[in-house]
């Protein structure tokens, strides 16, 4: 596998485009368009929150339902969320524009939404939006790019990864970009992600890869705690890479798997880190576990624990705040093995030993504390499962964002 420069673009036969479509932000792209050259086999993962907005509902009925996928329209600054029958038919407006602007079926267009929940879509002004793109299509890194800049909302920086792996006898590319900075918890974390690649495989793999990537990846961030009613993750394969297709799990559908754990887990540790008025990636490891469902259940505890947040922004090695996250997890296990660490690039320390505090340096500490990406590990000593969370520290600035979002 090899990383390259790109993202939804960097597949072959993807092109993106973006716009100024003034729907709720003034002065900055608000839309983004991704196609392909081929109908594609797709696969998705949905938020898990019983309230589902608009696209959610619109994008499972295409990709469980519809035989093939060709276009993505993505708007950022409302949600259509909570909207009601009106805000599904703007979805196949939405739909209906994009079809007859490039000549493809209404039910290959995928489309997704994030923003404030409870408004209704300008339609006129998302129509509009996709006649811009549609002619300026293109297939380079930088279309890609302001592609993933115009998804964002309370984001600060654009999200997107690509890598070429061998299938076949073919280079074979998978590219994505993704937006997500608050309202991200766990079984979906507002997150949007959109992965291409043109990888030939069929429909039915194309998901089991997706589903079981999802769970060890954006299942695993957490910002705030809050599940979103948008979240989507929407995988596109149009074959282009020409390798004999992929039916079975054999060597190429296992490269396929690695090089697609690559692209989400990096878009995924990209949200974490990008969390609302977040300054650090916090990273919570839990070694040792006799299972991965009690490694997974203990290390989002301590991800999703507020004190441990507020701990890791004030770089203070609160280390009982960690043991007592993992102790109300539900998870069982004996307190009194535990060893406890704590890592950035400034270095690693071991903070406790079989539960109990050694006599480790507060100000060594406090200095690997102090970088933008921290690391917790836990060794519970059961056994030799391992799962890894992200999420982020917590700041003022998180409650400032989220006081006036909707202003």
């Amino acid at each position: 596998m090899k990383i390259i420069t790109g993202g939804v673009t960097a597949a072959k036969g993807f092109q993106a485009a973006s716009t100024a479509a003034g729907i709720k932000y003034q002065n900055r792209t608000d839309m983004a368009m991704v196609y392909s050259e081929k109908p594609c086999k797709a696969a998705g993962t949905f938020t898990t929150n019983v309230v589902k907005a608009a696209p959610v509902k619109w994008d499972q009925n295409i990709v469980y339902h519809q035989p093939e996928a060709q276009v993505i329209v993505c708007n950022s600054g409302i949600a259509n969320a909570c909207t009601g029958e009106e805000g599904f038919g703007y979805c196949r407006e939405t739909a209906k524009a994009a079809a007859e602007a490039l000549g493809v079926s209404e039910n290959s267009v995928l489309v997704a939404s994030t923003g404030v929940i409870g408004m209704q879509l300008p339609i006129q002004k998302l129509a509009d939006g996709v006649k811009a793109m549609a002619p300026v299509l293109d297939g380079s890194p930088e279309a890609g790019n302001q592609a993933a800049k115009a998804i964002m909302t309370t984001d600060t920086v654009e999200k997107e990864v690509a890598v070429e792996f061998e299938a076949g006898g073919k280079t074979v590319t998978i590219g994505g970009m993704c937006k997500g900075s608050g309202m991200i918890h766990p079984n979906m974390c507002t997150m949007l992600g959109f992965v291409t690649t043109d990888l030939n495989i069929s429909k039915e793999l194309l998901q089991e890869a997706l589903s079981e990537n999802v769970q060890d990846t954006y299942n695993m961030v957490s910002v705030d705690g809050d599940t979103s009613t948008n979240d989507t993750v929407l995988l596109l394969a149009n074959g282009m890479a020409e390798n004999p297709e992929i039916t079975e799990k054999n060597e190429d559908y296992q490269a396929f798997c690695e090089a697609l754990n690559y692209v989400n887990t990096t878009l995924a540790k990209k949200i974490a880190g990008d969390g609302e008025g977040a300054t650090a990636l916090f990273e919570v490891k839990v070694i040792g576990a006799e299972s991965k469902e009690q490694a997974v259940t203990l290390s989002k505890s301590v991800v999703t624990s507020s004190l441990t947040k507020a701990a890791i922004y004030g770089h203070d090695a609160n280390w009982g705040r960690i043991l007592c996250a993992m102790g109300y997890s539900g998870a069982q296990f004996d307190p009194e093995k535990v060893d406890l660490y704590f890592e950035s690039k400034a270095g690693k320390i071991k903070i406790i030993e079989n539960g109990v505090a050694i006599g480790y340096s507060e100000e060594e500490a406090t200095r690997i504390l102090s970088e933008e990406a921290v690391t917790a590990i836990a060794d519970v000593k059961m056994g030799t499962c391992t799962a890894t969370a992200w999420g982020c520290d917590l700041t003022y600035d998180y409650v400032k964002i989220n006081a006036d979002y909707r202003s």
